[in-house]
């Protein structure tokens, strides 16, 4: 069986191993995770097999570094919020800013296909798309002095701020203060 198999075509090697790899919870991937599926290519060769996989509808491009395995159906909504997670896994990062204000109901605009993210990683517009875009804000803060100020986001995989935290990085930030809820942001500071 595994002589049969390296001596299948790439992209049969390529869909095989992304088909037993992927499910709801994993369906993005780097191209260096799928490198392994077919190491005996050339890069050159490599890039184009992604390409075909992409002509192909089975590999959408989210953004540089990041693909879609299309045929598994992802949780929907929380495609941004994996893809920052994957894209930034050696960083300190966590939900903030208006993403997080909005879904505490401080912020009453909900910001469609955008979230904003704090980060010790630099400062960054990721544009991913028809998905939307992925904001990264720098912070200089460290996770062990944030203790009891953010919470676990198991859905979203990653660390996301209580309002009090939220509003302070905004105002770190500079952010613009007006869409605040005021009556409503005063209870969590």
């Amino acid at each position: 069986m595994s002589q049969r198999r390296e001596t299948a075509q790439p992209i049969r090697r390529l869909y095989d191993g992304l088909s037993s790899l992927a499910n709801a919870e994993r369906y993005l991937f780097t191209p260096s995770d799928m490198r392994a599926l077919v190491p005996d290519i050339s890069a050159e060769a490599y890039r184009a097999l992604l390409s075909r996989a992409a002509r192909d509808g089975k590999l959408e491009r989210i953004c540089r570094g990041l693909y879609f395995y299309r045929p598994v159906k992802p949780t929907t909504g929380l495609l941004l919020f994996h893809a920052a997670a994957r894209l930034r896994a050696h960083e300190f990062n966590y939900i903030s800013l208006e993403t997080a204000l909005s879904d505490a109901g401080i912020i009453s605009q909900i910001p469609m296909n955008w979230i904003t993210l704090m980060s010790s990683g630099r400062s960054n517009l990721i544009k991913c798309g028809l998905w939307g875009t992925i904001e990264f804000v720098h912070t200089a803060q460290k996770a062990e002095a944030l203790s009891g100020q953010l919470d676990y986001d198991s859905k979203c995989r990653m660390w996301r701020a209580k309002p009090a935290l939220a509003i302070r990085d905004m105002k770190a930030a500079k952010r613009n203060l007006d869409l605040i809820d005021w009556s409503i942001a005063n209870e969590f500071v």
